[in-house]
């Protein structure tokens, strides 16, 4: 149950059957990674795609010289790799936990084998595929057209859910500076901004969302407003 409770909570497999439940759990492997124990590399074969249970995960790039350009922060009941079994069967990327992570891992060839033999499964996975470009388009646009506060604001919001008041930062305030398309001095002139306006308060890696509303409003302005 606990496994099917999992896939449910994903996109991708949101609408399928009990009965195609069963055939995903004989594909499906229960895996546990502790932080910064990598997944995989960019380049590496694609071997299989993953959805998160347990844990963060952050999906990234690195620079000639080295430096890490992060391009995703997954989290529990997201997919991700998936879209590297049908392309050039590499990874495009890398991905670490950044916390002690439970992943759900589905084989590429076991996995091709039953969208041939369960067309729902396959319908299923173009529809989450669908949503998660349509989220790619949103933080196009929200680079494009919000300033910084606009984007801190959102991504708080995300990472708060409907019902929590205080999280945690999953990633250094500099990774998260470079995930909003800024650098850290601006980053933490926001983060005092939005102290000073009553909207958060600030200790360490520990945000507490004092006025949800305030950041709903500053989340939802652009740059023109």
């Amino acid at each position: 149950m606990r496994l099917k409770d999992d896939l449910l909570k994903c996109p991708m497999f949101s609408g399928v059957t009990d009965e195609d439940l069963t055939y995903l759990e004989d594909v499906v492997k229960n895996k546990n990674y502790s932080r910064g124990e990598l997944l995989f590399s960019e380049g590496d074969e694609a071997v299989g795609f993953y959805v998160l249970a347990e844990g963060r995960i952050k999906v990234y790039k690195l620079s000639p010289d080295g430096k890490e350009r992060i391009l995703h922060i997954v989290h529990p009941g997201s997919s991700f790799a998936e879209a590297a079994i049908f392309g050039d069967g590499h990874y495009p990327a890398y991905a670490e936990p950044l916390q002690p992570s439970r992943l759900l891992f589905f084989p590429k060839q076991e996995f091709l084998e039953l969208l041939h033999s369960r067309s729902e499964i396959a319908i299923n996975m173009i529809g989450g595929l669908s949503r998660f470009l349509r989220q790619f388009a949103s933080q196009v646009e929200q680079l494009t057209f919000q300033d910084v506060p606009s984007r801190l604001a959102r991504y708080l919001l995300d990472l708060a859910g409907d019902e929590l008041e205080v999280v945690q930062l999953p990633i250094p305030k500099g990774q998260l500076a470079s995930n909003l398309g800024t650098v850290s001095e601006t980053l933490s002139r926001t983060f005092r901004k939005l102290s000073d306006e009553g909207l958060i308060s600030v200790k360490g890696k520990e945000i507490a969302i004092l006025d949800r509303d305030g950041l709903e409003d500053l989340s939802e302005s652009t740059k023109e407003r």
